[in-house]
């Protein structure tokens, strides 16, 4: 079971896409986005895309999957981001998570929830701006707690 400030944080990440005021206020196309991802550059090989909020370093993961769709996550494990090691390198088509050893396929990317995987950032939690995606800071927000002990732990 989880703690309850991991199931809290998880549920509000999460149902963030369905709240009425996230849909509400989910930010223009022209707004300016903690993080834009230019989709051009996105390949098979996992970029990262770093931000800093309050002092806390963030990591957005975007891959090319096997479909030629590009999927997005946080990355850090939704089990094992509080251990300092919960995140992701990939080896071939695989992320590995570094405090468990999980591997998880890139194509899996945004299709499981829950479990030992990257955070998946869905399509109602990032704008597609035609060439690039937009990630709001409003969502890494919400996130920054998960990324409070990451890469901190030996």
């Amino acid at each position: 079971m989880f703690p309850a400030s991991h199931r809290a944080i998880m549920a509000a990440l999460l149902s963030l896409a369905a709240s009425a005021a996230f849909s509400q206020s989910k930010p223009a196309k022209d707004a300016p986005w903690a993080i834009t991802i230019r989709k051009k550059d996105v390949t098979r090989t996992a970029r990262f895309y770093p931000y800093t909020l309050d002092g806390i370093a963030i990591e957005i993961m975007a891959v090319r999957a096997s479909d030629g769709s590009i999927r997005t996550a946080l990355n850090t494990c939704q089990v094992c981001y509080d251990s300092g090691r919960g995140y992701y390198k990939q080896s071939g088509s695989f992320l590995v998570c570094q405090n468990c050893g999980n591997r998880f396929h890139i194509d899996q990317i945004e299709r499981i929830k829950g479990g030992c995987n990257p955070v998946p950032i869905t399509a109602e939690l990032k704008t597609d701006l035609g060439d690039s995606i937009g990630i709001s800071r409003q969502l890494l927000a919400a996130a920054k707690e998960l990324f409070r002990y990451w890469k901190r732990r030996a």
